[in-house]
C-alpha cells in the first residue's frame, strides 16, 4: 500500500518505518527541517532499540522516504496516519491546533479515495469534529479512522510488530476494510483487532493509560504506608501479584511515572471529565500522588542530611524517565536534580543514553550550573557524598560495589526504584534508602 505519515515524532517515526517494513511504501512527512534532513542523513533522532536497524534497512530497500511537504506525503496515497503532537495546554486539555492544521493540509491534497487515520492520542469526540471540519477542503471520498497506538517506549518497535491488539474506529466499512488489510501482517499471532465507534477508541487510549498510571500510584501510596508502618512494599506485592485478578504488571514502587504520555493523557481525561459535567477524582488523585512521588527520596536525604544541602554533592544514576529511552519529559530524575541545586548542592550524572536530551531540558529550565552530565557511571561517583538512582537501566543492577564505596565519601544509597536488596546493601557496608522498605546502616 501507499502510506502517509505525518509527524516525524516518537508515534510517528515507528509507525512508519514499521509499516515500510511489511513492504509498504511510506512517504513520512515532518515541517522540522533539522529532523528531516538528520533522517535523510540516515540519523535516527530518537534512541528506540531495533528502530535505527529498520530504518535504514527501509530506506535502502526503496521503501521508506521523508520530506517536510506534507502536502507530499498525503497525494496519491490510500492511508494518511495523522501523528502529530498533542500536548498538554495550560489548563491540562490536549492541544489539537497541530493535529487539525495537519489534517487540513492532507485534506486538500488528496489526489484519490483515502483514510485519515488519526494515530496522535486525541480526546474522544475529536474524529468527528476533525471530520467536519476538512470535509469542504477534500476534492475526493475520505474517511477519518481513529487507530490509538499502544507503544511503550524502549519496546515500541516490538509493540508495533506484534501488538497485543489494534483498536480502529470507523463508521467507513470500506475504511475499515483498508485498515483490516494494513494491519494483516501485524496479526498472525491471533491477536484481535477490535473495531467500534471512533468515540469508543478515542477512550480506550485514555482509558488504558489510567489504569495502568493508576496501578503505579496505588504501589506507590502504599509504599508510603509500609515506610510508616515497618513492612516491606516488595513482599507485600508479591503477595497482591499474586492474585490472578490482578496479577504484577506496573506494580514496582519507586520515584513514578514519567514520559510524554501518562503525565499528559490522566490530565486531559482529568480535563475532558470536566468539560462533561462528570467528577473524576480518582484521575486527580493518581496525578497528585505521582507528583508528590518524583520527590520521594527527599525526605530520606532530608533524613540523613539534617542541614542544608550547601557544599555536598551527589551522584545521580539515570535520566530518563525509564530505561531503554533517551526520553526525559516529565523524568523524576529532573525534578529531583533541580531541588537538590535549589537547596545548594551539586550534581554529577549519568545516563547511558540520556544525556543529551537532559542538557537540552536542563538548559531548557535555566539550569545551566551545577550539574555535570559525564560519560560514565563510576566517574560521577567521585568524591560525592550520596549515590541516587533514578533510573532502573540494566547496567545499574549489579554494580561493583567496592568501587562505589571506594569513590563516594561515604557508603550512602538512596535508591529511587529498589534495584537492591537492602541485605546485600547493609552487607557490603552501605546506608541504604529505598522506597517503602526499611533503611539499613552501614553499622549494621
Amino acid at each position: 500500500m501507499r502510506i502517509g505519515v505525518i509527524g516525524a515524532g516518537y508515534v510517528g517515526l515507528v509507525t512508519g518505518v514499521c509499516l515500510a517494513e511489511m513492504g509498504n511504501h511510506v512517504t513520512l512527512a515532518d515541517i522540522n527541517h533539522d529532523k528531516i534532513a538528520a533522517l535523510q542523513n540516515g540519523q535516527v533522532p530518537i534512541f528506540e532499540p531495533g528502530l535505527d536497524e529498520l530504518l535504514h534497512r527501509n530506506v535502502r530497500g526503496g521503501r521508506l522516504f521523508f520530506t517536510t511537504a506534507v502536502a507530499t506525503a498525503a497525494s496519491d496515497q490510500e492511508a494518511v496516519f495523522l501523528a502529530v503532537g498533542t500536548p498538554m495546554g495550560d489548563a491540562g486539555a490536549a492541544d489539537l491546533r497541530y493535529i487539525y492544521a495537519a489534517a487540513e493540509t492532507v485534506a486538500a491534497a488528496l489526489t484519490r479515495p483515502a483514510v485519515i487515520v488519526i494515530k496522535s492520542t486525541v480526546p474522544a469526540g475529536t474524529n468527528a469534529a476533525l471530520t467536519e471540519k476538512i470535509a469542504p477542503l477534500a476534492p475526493v471520498e475520505f474517511a477519518v479512522v481513529s487507530n490509538p497506538e499502544f507503544l511503550k517506549e524502549g519496546a515500541a518497535v516490538a509493540d508495533f510488530m506484534k501488538p497485543d491488539r489494534v483498536v480502529i474506529g470507523s463508521r467507513e466499512r470500506w475504511a475499515e476494510k483498508v485498515m483490516r488489510q494494513l494491519y494483516a501482517p501485524f496479526l498472525r499471532n491471533d491477536h484481535p483487532l477490535m473495531t467500534m465507534d471512533p468515540e469508543s477508541a478515542e477512550m480506550v487510549k485514555y482509558a488504558s493509560n489510567a489504569m495502568l498510571a493508576c496501578r503505579i500510584s496505588f504501589v506507590n501510596e502504599m509504599a508510603r504506608l509500609c515506610e510508616r508502618l515497618g513492612a516491606d512494599i516488595e513482599a507485600v506485592r508479591r503477595g497482591v501479584a499474586a492474585d490472578a485478578r490482578i496479577g504484577g504488571a506496573f506494580l514496582f514502587a519507586g520515584l513514578g511515572y514519567g514520559g510524554s504520555c501518562f503525565p499528559k493523557d490522566v490530565r486531559a481525561l482529568m480535563h475532558l471529565a470536566g468539560d462533561a459535567g462528570v467528577d473524576a477524582p480518582l484521575c486527580a488523585a493518581i496525578d497528585a500522588v505521582n507528583v508528590e512521588q518524583r520527590l520521594a527520596l527527599l525526605p530520606f536525604i532530608d533524613r540523613h542530611f539534617p542541614r542544608d544541602l550547601t557544599g555536598k554533592k551527589f551522584a545521580v544514576w539515570g535520566l530518563a524517565f525509564k530505561p531503554q529511552t533517551d526520553d526525559v519529559r516529565e523524568a523524576p530524575a529532573l525534578y529531583l536534580i533541580k531541588e537538590l541545586l535549589a537547596r545548594g548542592a551539586a550534581v554529577a550524572a549519568y545516563d547511558p543514553q540520556a544525556r543529551d536530551t537532559a542538557r537540552r531540558e536542563l538548559s531548557a529550565d535555566g539550569v545551566n550550573g551545577g550539574v555535570d552530565l559525564v560519560t560514565d557511571a563510576y566517574a560521577a561517583l567521585t568524591d560525592a557524598d550520596a549515590l541516587i538512582i533514578c533510573t532502573e537501566w540494566n547496567e545499574f543492577r549489579s554494580p561493583d560495589f567496592a568501587l562505589i564505596k571506594q569513590a563516594l565519601k561515604q557508603p550512602l544509597i538512596f535508591d529511587g526504584r529498589n534495584l537492591y536488596s537492602p541485605a546485600v546493601a547493609a552487607k557490603n557496608g552501605f546506608t541504604y534508602y529505598s522506597i517503602g522498605r526499611k533503611a539499613v546502616s552501614s553499622s549494621n
